[in-house]
């Protein structure tokens, strides 16, 4: 499962026990315990004092490492200006260290796979080169995080299935998510809101906008139907984890449900998102969301979903410290959230979505990804180890 191997700083700590800790399980909390690490898994937890020689944790939680399915924070590190690419091995230092920074032991880097009106990869070299990038720092032992690919395939595109079996001839994905972004559709359906979007993205005047939006609208008349079905069927082949983006109406659900997708990411509207749950498909949304209170396109807001019980999963989406607070913030938004079950949002949750079954929950026998986190004016990070490592 390690696409891209990690940190280290010598092997996993054999010995380690971390004690005065407020203990996240996935059903209840340890308001003072203890946790003992051997062979880079958990090998014992406790309640009251712990053993002589234990680490102090003065209080602060202890919860599983978190487990991030889509960012597109890497984008930002790559490309931190418009036309500004910065280089890629620095980029993925900087990026690695502020995602472990989070509290986030595994991640899925989102590669974007098709051109856009602001993607100008051709056949997905550039993403080849980033992934493959990756993979020689993991196998250098440089990353803190264990990184997986999620490839975003925009179904629209001419050159969308070109890309996608480049990327997989060369570089393993663990997640692939269908998306069309056009006009009209799911997240775009409010035109207005999309000039808005696109007038601050790339600068279009009122023509150009007119013009791109009837080439995209040609596109997806032309292709969305047929390259659906073939990234359906490459990731089905393949055995990749599928998520739907940005799912809208019933008969958006209804077509995920019947591709065996596990995820709807960031559904639209509440009856897509509860049509998704009742269909055993993960609902995810952005953490982003839930701290601004609402969706930043006009879509609905991820606290409705978790008042309603449709929401399983959250994603830091563009900024990565937000994965954490959002998590910490469900128990007071909604009240009957529990800890646990807020904190299973970012860690077992989304392992259980895409079948990681060694990680998500502090357990005995499980991977040893903690993070101790000291609860003030804001949460604050002050530990990580992956597989028994500190990491940060």
């Amino acid at each position: 499962m390690n696409d891209h191997p990690g940190f280290h700083r010598g092997a996993p700590t054999r010995e380690c026990v971390l004690g005065n800790a407020r203990i996240v399980l996935r059903d209840r909390m340890i308001d003072n315990g203890w946790l003992a690490v051997a062979d880079g898994v958990i090998a014992e937890i406790g309640e009251g004092p712990a053993p002589a020689g234990a680490v102090s944790c003065g209080g602060d939680l202890l919860i599983p490492g978190l487990i991030e399915l889509h960012t597109d924070h890497l984008e930002h590190h790559i490309q931190p200006r418009p036309k500004v690419l910065w280089p890629i091995d620095a980029a993925i230092q900087s990026y690695d260290a502020q995602i472990a920074a989070s509290g986030i032991t595994t991640v899925y880097d989102c590669l974007r796979v098709g051109v856009d009106a602001d993607n100008e990869d051709e056949a997905g070299e550039r993403i080849v080169g980033i992934a493959a990038a990756l993979g020689r720092a993991g196998e250098a032992g440089l990353l803190r995080v264990e990184h997986m690919t999620h490839l975003r395939c925009e179904v629209c595109s001419s050159d969308v299935l070109a890309a996608l079996d480049n990327f997989l001839a060369h570089c393993p994905a663990r997640l692939i998510s269908i998306m069309d972004h056009t006009p009209g559709q799911r997240q775009f359906r409010d035109l207005d809101k999309l000039r808005v979007y696109y007038r601050g993205k790339l600068s279009m005047g009122e023509s150009e906008l007119e013009a791109f939006f009837a080439e995209r609208i040609a596109l997806h008349q032309a292709n969305a139907e047929t390259h659906r079905r073939a990234i359906v069927a490459r990731a089905t082949a393949a055995g990749i984890a599928l998520a739907s983006h940005d799912d809208t109406t019933l008969e958006h659900v209804a077509e995920s449900l019947a591709d065996g997708v596990a995820i709807a990411e960031f559904p639209t509207t509440a009856e897509a998102a509860r049509a998704s749950s009742e269909g055993g498909i993960a609902v995810m949304m952005g953490a982003p969301n839930i701290i601004r209170g609402g969706s930043h396109s006009g879509n609905v807001a991820a606290i409705d979903l978790a008042r309603a019980g449709t929401l399983d999963v959250l994603s830091s989406d563009y900024v990565p410290a937000s994965l954490l607070y959002a998590a910490l913030e469900l128990p007071r938004l909604v009240p009957e959230i529990s800890l646990p079950d807020a904190i299973a949002t970012v860690t077992a949750n989304p392992a259980a979505a895409v079948g990681l079954a060694d990680r998500g929950r502090i357990a005995a026998g499980l991977r040893a990804d903690l993070v101790r986190v000291h609860l003030a004016d804001c949460a604050v990070v002050r530990s990580v180890w992956r597989g028994g490592v500190r990491v940060c």
